[in-house]
Order: structure tokens, then C-alpha cells, then sequence
């Protein structure tokens, strides 16, 4: 008899045609907790998009699913497992099931939220923030610096903002 399987801790926000994918390695504990993406107080997610051109306005973390009317999606690489990335158990990131997000659908950009997460899903070192040179399925990859609120002596606005253009020049 076989389990019934372990219901994601955040459901992806994924569709066909999406403009940009963040993609994080798991949901921390107060995601967790509150149903929503990047809820911490600490976690600068939510400013970035805004102060980077990402989004028009700064966005709550309740209000992830109106991401999807500006062509952004959300995912993890550990969709049964929330907490810091140190504190996850082995084989929790999935990085198969994320593969195959990528090419059912196709976004444009593929952008990893932290250089773990893209080290994890590239399975190589990352050296720099920024486009990298993997495409999966007509997407182009980047990397950003961390905005978990443990990070903050990596953090840097200007990946997100390089990001923001390379978004401007796939929508025009």
C-alpha cells in the first residue's frame, strides 16, 4: 500500500507563458506558517521586486498569486519541507520536478533567489550573481543575491535591478 504523498508546503504559482520564475530552495518557517512566499519581515524579496522595476508596487507577501497578472511565478526546489537551508534533510531539494516545471513551462527567465538554491539546481559553484550561461528549454538562467534576512552581508540591489531590464526586454 503505498503513502499518500506529502502536500506542498507553498503550492507553485506556475503557469504556461510566464515572463520570470523566482525559484527559492525551500519555504522558511514563517512561510510556512502564514501560507505565503517570502513572509519574514526580515526577507527583502518584496522590496527588491519593487525597488528593482520588478513589480509597480510593492507587494505583501499574502499577495503572492497577483504576481501571476505581471507573468511572474514562484517555486522552491523542497516543496514537502520548510526552514533554513542547513536545517533541510538530504534528498529534500528535487531538482528533477523543478526540470520539469522549466520545460512544461517555458518561462523566459528562470531566476534562483540564492546562490545555494542555483548551486543546488545547476550542480556546479556559482562564481557570480547575474545571467549564468545554462538555458533550460528557452529560459534563461540568473542568479540573485539572497534576500533572507540571514544574508544580509551578501545582499546587493543591482542583480535584481539587471534583472528588471532583462524583464522589460522579454515583454517588449
Amino acid at each position: 500500500m503505498s503513502r499518500p504523498a506529502e502536500p506542498h508546503v507553498l503550492p507553485d504559482l506556475l503557469r504556461p507563458g510566464l515572463a520570470l520564475v523566482f525559484c527559492g530552495t525551500a519555504a522558511g518557517e514563517r512561510s510556512a506558517r502564514e501560507g505565503a512566499y517570502y513572509a519574514h519581515p526580515g526577507n527583502l524579496f518584496w522590496r527588491a521586486l519593487y525597488e528593482a522595476g520588478i513589480t509597480p508596487r510593492l507587494f505583501t507577501p499574502p499577495e503572492y498569486p497577483r504576481l501571476l497578472d505581471l507573468g511572474i511565478g514562484l517555486t522552491d526546489l523542497a516543496k514537502r519541507h520548510s526552514g533554513n537551508d542547513a536545517d533541510l534533510p538530504r534528498g529534500a531539494l528535487d531538482v528533477p520536478a523543478l526540470r520539469a516545471k522549466i520545460e512544461r513551462f517555458r518561462p523566459c527567465l528562470l531566476a534562483f533567489t540564492s546562490k545555494a538554491a542555483a548551486r543546488a539546481a545547476l550542480g556546479r559553484p556559482i562564481e557570480a550573481y547575474g545571467p549564468q550561461p545554462e538555458w533550460r528549454e528557452h529560459t534563461q538562467v540568473h542568479v540573485m543575491p539572497s534576500p533572507s534576512g540571514q544574508a544580509r552581508r551578501h545582499w546587493n540591489l543591482e542583480p535584481w535591478r539587471q534583472l528588471a531590464g532583462r524583464l522589460r526586454e522579454v515583454r517588449a
